[in-house]
């Protein structure tokens, strides 16, 4: 019954060549078919579904406000809405972090964000060049396509990728070299042909690119390089953000303090298109109106993110029992890579932005469609597709995301041993 998408939709969709069948509602941690069968859900949108779908008071704050007639669509007006969104924003996540940022409301989707945040780099500083780094993933609008780095999204431009200088990541080249000494030779270094940037750009895990994550001590050695060549710091923070590190931004534990924040994914909380670029006060240097979008003043999703804020993020007890999952998560994916080669399948990640890189894609591709068959729902990332990608609602129970954990073990199991037996 899939025969009006095949023959209607564009041959560019991905997601549902991966999941093929009709889904009809959607509910907490499962989604459900047109037959009712029901599918755990460890994608969650691609990280835009941190708290769930339709999780049941941010619907009753929408389901009110839509009652009542109030503004969907606002382009940049002052509304109740977004007022109740930005004083929720600062008051339960600027201020308890020490955090000063101006807010750009811009289109609705993460791109945008990144885009505004390398308009206002180049802006600022008068230089052209932005450093971002292999693997990296920032969207497919041009500024933030030469920034990411698969060739697979680049290659779809059509015309050459420009301003953009790409570096090997935290950990790309395994002990044989520092990335961070490195970066800092090649900006002090005249000769060295990188023309010194205006911001550098990273993601503290990096979700696309395969769950590479830095650690604290590499993302305070790029900080102090940007501090002492007058560079803007741009945390990338779309997937990692809303709390899917274990706390609301990726680069808290860090204690880094970056000069642009990109947000989006899951800052409506109710999977409503919704993207934020976070600015430092004396880097707000627009004129009015030169970066605009007819779509920036989404009223709902203002409504569903202010709920979102206030419930899950008025004090410490959600990140506690997300942290804690995190921990349960890490023990079990430890689990279900033991016993096998490491060099077929081991766990990766930091978070809940965790899974397990196999050998290579052919086999993560078959761990997820056995996954699938048994009703759990869980793609793949990195450069080849190698790794198998843990993304569930931070809201999961203790019990579903076992359930879930079990069905992929499963997967595992079977799908490593049939390759043993065929390889034999």
């Amino acid at each position: 019954m899939t025969s009006i998408f095949k023959n209607i939709e564009s041959a560019v969709q991905s997601y549902a060549r991966a999941f093929p069948v009709i889904f009809k509602r959607a509910q907490g941690s499962y989604l459900y078919d047109e037959k009712e069968n029901a599918y755990l859900d460890f994608l969650a949108g691609a990280g835009t579904l941190n708290y769930g779908h339709n999780h049941p008071v941010l619907k009753s704050a929408l389901l009110e406000y839509i009652e009542k007639d109030g503004i969907t669509h606002g382009l940049d007006l002052h509304t109740t809405a977004k007022k109740a969104f930005l004083e929720n924003l600062n008051e339960l996540i600027f201020k308890p972090r020490n955090l000063h940022y101006v807010v750009q409301f811009t289109g609705p989707t993460g791109t945008n964000a990144v885009e505004a945040a390398m308009k206002i780099a180049r802006n600022v500083t008068g230089r052209h060049n932005i450093v971002a780094f292999t693997n990296g993933f920032h969207g497919v609008t041009m500024g933030s396509m030469a920034a990411t780095g698969n060739s697979h999204h680049r290659d779809a431009a059509g015309i050459p990728l420009i301003g953009v200088s790409h570096l090997p990541y935290a950990g790309y080249m395994g002990d044989k070299l520092d990335t961070v000494t490195l970066l800092r030779q090649l900006i002090e270094d005249s000769s060295s042909g990188l023309d010194k940037p205006a911001a550098v750009m990273l993601e503290t895990i990096q979700g696309e690119g395969g769950l590479n994550a830095a650690s604290n001590e590499w993302l305070r050695a790029v900080e102090k390089i940007c501090r002492e060549h007058d560079i803007l710091l741009i945390v990338d923070d779309i997937q990692a953000g809303c709390g899917r590190s274990g706390r609301f931004f990726s680069f808290e534990e860090s204690g880094i303090k970056p000069d642009l924040v990109t947000l989006s994914k899951s800052l409506s909380g109710y999977g409503l298109p919704f993207a934020v670029t976070l600015i430092k006060p004396e880097y707000d240097t627009w004129k009015p109106g030169e970066h605009n979008g007819t779509f920036r003043g989404n009223n709902h999703a203002f409504v569903t993110a202010a709920k979102a804020l206030e419930y899950f993020w008025s004090d410490a007890t959600f990140q506690t029992e997300v942290q804690a999952k995190i921990v349960h998560l890490t023990q079990r994916l430890q689990g279900i890579a033991k016993g096998f080669d490491k060099n077929l399948i081991k766990p990766k990640g930091r978070g809940f932005m965790q899974g397990l890189e196999c050998r290579d894609g052919e086999l993560a591709g078959a761990i997820c469609r056995y996954a699938f068959d048994h009703g759990l729902i869980i793609e793949t990332s990195g450069a080849d597709s190698q790794v198998v990608k843990c993304l569930c609602p931070l809201t999961i129970s203790l019990d579903d995301l076992n359930k879930g954990l079990d069905i992929l073990q499963n997967a595992v199991t079977h799908t490593l041993k049939t390759s043993l037996r065929a390889a034999s």
